[in-house]
């Protein structure tokens, strides 16, 4: 009785939050980033509400921590799927990746667009791209962001990682320089340790060189 119970209350919680939608950038019909946070916030709090309660009221139990647990899910799931959509209309067509991963938002930018080779001062033409992005950051308060800076392996690895760490900090400053609050914001160098392709290929090396913004909800 309770796993069906939890079943169904998963289900409907899911879809009264957003259900299934299309993908405007695939065309895909897909379940909703808050429909997908509402069922697995309310499985967690079914979970914790049976482990907790007396054998009577389990089922009770169960019920209000599911449907406490989809408000929380779901919450934050509504709350990246608005600032995922904003980010992706301002950084169409700039080079600049904008991946989902749970609740998770990853901004890829590749260093042939916000680097000169070897140089960690911004450029110049990229600086437009990346006050779009602060825009969009300072309107959406409630998420933390980690600047990660990544080299290919050409060069020592030494060298590599401080380069990494100084265009980390570089696009960290410009951000604060926004006003996004200082305590959101946290930068690291990786160097070569973290390639997303191989370093055999040019190709390859020119994906590894690259900055990512990782935004995650705080609530």
């Amino acid at each position: 009785m309770n796993k069906l119970l939890v079943a169904g209350l998963v289900f409907s919680l899911g879809a009264g939050l957003g259900g299934c939608a299309t993908d405007p950038y695939t065309g895909e019909e897909e379940v909703s980033k808050t429909a997908t946070g509402a069922g697995i916030g309310a499985l967690a709090g079914a979970v914790i509400g049976a482990a907790t309660a007396s054998k009577n009221d389990r089922d009770k139990a169960i019920l209000t921590g599911a449907a406490a647990g989809a408000a929380v899910g779901g919450g934050a799931g509504y709350y990246m799927d608005q600032q995922e959509s904003k980010l992706r209309k301002e950084l169409a067509g700039t080079g600049v990746q904008v991946k989902r991963e749970g609740n998770d938002l990853r901004l890829i930018m590749p260093g042939n667009i916000t680097f000169a080779t070897g140089a960690y001062n911004i450029r110049e033409d990229f600086l437009p791209v990346l006050s779009s992005v602060g825009k969009v950051l300072k309107e959406f308060s409630k998420t933390r962001i980690m600047v990660s800076g990544h080299t290919d392996s050409v060069g020592s690895e030494s060298s590599n990682q401080k380069l990494s760490e100084l265009r980390a900090a570089s696009v960290r400053d410009y951000l604060l320089e926004k006003n996004i609050s200082a305590s959101r914001v946290k930068a690291a160098g990786y160097g070569e340790s973290s390639p997303i392709a191989s370093n055999d290929s040019a190709e390859g090396r020119q994906a590894n060189r690259r900055v990512e913004l990782k935004l995650e909800p705080t609530e």
